[in-house]
């Protein structure tokens, strides 16, 4: 597969700052002889934090940035002083990633709101200085408390794309041109399978202002579940989406049988996806005549709206986006 400048998963190793080492000090000054402890606090190792900017739509900017370390913190010294706080590292990340252990798979946490902030790595506590165990029965305690060390490990960081509606369908089902016709976004569109393989964004203008965001999804085969053509690198794109739109050709041998298939496909991945709303839009209708749309009509699910629309001739267009508006809201109820 060619390179892409979208990048929705990456492996990475970070190491949070160890903490700096409590002081063990005495006071001592020209007419202190023997003055108590004043031995100061160790400083906390850096964070490594993970911050959501909504102005990022992939995670290229870590992909060659495989070790991170955050800054140690300094020890503490006499007269109190408290060492200084490891400088943290903050990687900015596109809303809708996921933290997980990169050992067990763990899901750590999710960043979904923009400015929301994360610590992956937190840095290790700074020593005790010798002051802080002082008492009335050790009134010079001649010990201080090291820093604790910070976290290390592999973490794998992955995208899942945040949008209201995913396009569902196998290859060459229209997606692309769809999407193309109702927002401003431009997809790389061919007559060939996975033109698309990375997931498109578009912006769909409604009534009043309104808008709502599609995505495209890169066209589900038969066995994705298993990691079958692109696989598993973009179904978990679907879970982050409000609803779902699935697309079958009306040149199709089967529409039904299709559309049983997708749905399969999503549930062997994940059964919550079927959870969500859906609506079936038949494209290419342009190539149908009335007597053709009744008869597949007939053989359509009756559990969810249906349509027909061709992209290229606009017939339904305006229909749909009306119907995808009232989905989305029910969704929203629900």
């Amino acid at each position: 597969m060619p390179d892409s400048n979208f990048i929705d998963y990456v492996r990475i190793f970070c190491k949070s700052g160890d903490g700096g080492n409590g002081s063990m000090h005495l006071h001592r000054a020209k007419y202190v002889a023997k003055g108590g402890p004043d031995g100061g606090d160790g400083g906390r190792g850096g964070h490594i934090i993970l911050r959501g900017d909504k102005q990022l739509w992939t995670l290229i900017h870590l992909k060659y940035k495989k070790h991170i370390k955050a800054e140690d913190g300094g020890a503490g010294s006499g007269q109190l002083r408290t060492g200084k706080e490891g400088e943290d590292i903050i990687l900015h990340v596109p809303l809708g990633t996921v933290a997980k252990d990169g050992e067990t798979g763990e899901v750590i946490f999710e960043i979904l709101k923009d400015g929301q902030e994360k610590i992956l790595c937190p840095g290790g506590r700074g020593g005790k200085g010798n002051d802080f165990f002082k008492s009335a029965t050790n009134q010079t305690p001649r010990y201080a408390q090291p820093g604790e060390p910070g976290v290390e490990g592999w973490f794998v960081l992955e995208l899942k794309v945040l949008a209201d509606v995913g396009l569902v369908g196998f290859p060459n089902a229209g997606k692309s041109t769809l999407l193309s016709v109702i927002s401003a976004a431009k997809p790389k569109i061919a007559d060939y399978a996975f033109t698309t393989l990375e997931p498109n964004l578009g912006i769909v203008n409604y009534y009043d202002n309104k808008s709502f965001v599609v995505a495209d999804i890169p066209g589900i085969i038969e066995g994705a579940h298993e990691g079958k053509g692109i696989g598993l690198r973009f179904l978990r794109h679907i879970e982050r989406n409000s609803m779902l739109l699935f697309l079958v050709p009306a040149d199709s041998k089967d529409v039904l049988a299709e559309y049983r298939i997708l749905v399969n496909e999503l549930k062997q991945y994940n059964p919550e996806l079927l959870d969500k709303q859906r609506v079936l839009a038949v494209s290419k209708c342009d190539m149908l005549d009335d007597e053709l749309k009744a008869e597949i009509k007939k053989h359509l699910p009756r559990k969810i709206p249906t349509i027909f629309i061709s992209s290229v001739a606009g017939e339904g267009i305006p229909q749909l986006k009306d119907l995808l508006w009232e989905t989305l809201n029910k969704a929203q109820e629900e």
